[in-house]
C-alpha cells in the first residue's frame, strides 16, 4: 500500500458499512492505484464523484470492472450487497436539477443492498405534485428531501410526516441562492422540528444517514452474507 493510501478495510466490522472514495481532486492515476489495492484484499469499494473525464482517463482494466454511472458520479467496484431492506426510504427531489444529488443517493443506498424509492420533480412551486404522492410518502420510515433554490421542500415534508426527513440542500439556483447557502440555511432553521440536515450537495452523506438509521433492526441483523467481490 503506498504511503498516500491508507485504506479502511475494517470499517464495515466497525459501522457497519465500508469506505468510500472521493474521487473528486484525485487523479486517474491515484484513483486506479486506490482500484489495485481494494483488489487485491478482494475488496468491494463505492467512487463518488467520479467525472466522465476521470473516468475515460482510467486504464482500460479498470474501466472494465466498474458500474459506472456519469448521471450521478458514482461507480461500484464489486457487487452490491444483497437487497435485504425494500421501500423502507423514499428520495424526493425538488427539481429535476436536483436529480443527479438525489441519484447520488439512491446509488449509494443501492451499494449497500437498500433499495430505496424515487419520486422527481415535485417542488413547492407545484404544490400539487406533492399533494400526489401524500398517501404514498406516508408508507416510508425516512425521506430524504433534496431541493435547492429557496430549499423550502424540506420543511413543507416535514410538517406532513411523522418519517425521519433528512434534508439535502443542492447548489441549484440563481444568484442570492448563493451555490446552496441559502437552501442549506432554510433546512437550518427550519420549522418543522427534527429535520436532519446534510452538507451542500451531499447525497452520499444523506443516504449514509438513511442507512444508519436502519441499523439494528431485526431485518438488519438477519441480512443476507455480504456479496463476493466481483469484477464483471
Amino acid at each position: 500500500m503506498s504511503k498516500e493510501l491508507h485504506f479502511d478495510f475494517d470499517r464495515v466490522e466497525r459501522i457497519g458499512f465500508s469506505e468510500a472514495v472521493l474521487c473528486k481532486g484525485k487523479t486517474p492515476a491515484q484513483i486506479a492505484s486506490i482500484l489495485s489495492v481494494v483488489k487485491a484484499h478482494s475488496g468491494r469499494v463505492l467512487l463518488t464523484r467520479l467525472d466522465e473525464t476521470q473516468f475515460a482517463e482510467l486504464p482500460e482494466e479498470h474501466q472494465g470492472t466498474l458500474d459506472y454511472d456519469a448521471s450521478s458520479a458514482t461507480a461500484f467496484y464489486g457487487a452490491p450487497e444483497p437487497v435485504w431492506n425494500e421501500k423502507s426510504i423514499a428520495i424526493i427531489s425538488a427539481g429535476t436539477s436536483d436529480i443527479s444529488v438525489a441519484t447520488e443517493a439512491r446509488r449509494t443506498l443501492e451499494f449497500h443492498g437498500v433499495r430505496a424509492d424515487t419520486i422527481n420533480d415535485i417542488g413547492v412551486a407545484g404544490l400539487w405534485r406533492l399533494n400526489k404522492y401524500l398517501d404514498v410518502l406516508t408508507c416510508y420510515e425516512t425521506i430524504i428531501v433534496v431541493a435547492g433554490m429557496d430549499g423550502a421542500l424540506p420543511s413543507v415534508v416535514g410538517g406532513l410526516f411523522a418519517s425521519v426527513i433528512i434534508a439535502v440542500p443542492t447548489s441549484t439556483g440563481y444568484g442570492t441562492a448563493e451555490g446552496g447557502r441559502t437552501a442549506l440555511n432554510a433546512a437550518l432553521t427550519s420549522c418543522a422540528p427534527g429535520v436532519v440536515v446534510v452538507n451542500i450537495d451531499n447525497g452520499y452523506g444523506a443516504a449514509i444517514a438513511a442507512f444508519r438509521t436502519l441499523r439494528g433492526r431485526p431485518d438488519r441483523q438477519a441480512a443476507p452474507p455480504r456479496a463476493e467481490s466481483t469484477t464483471s
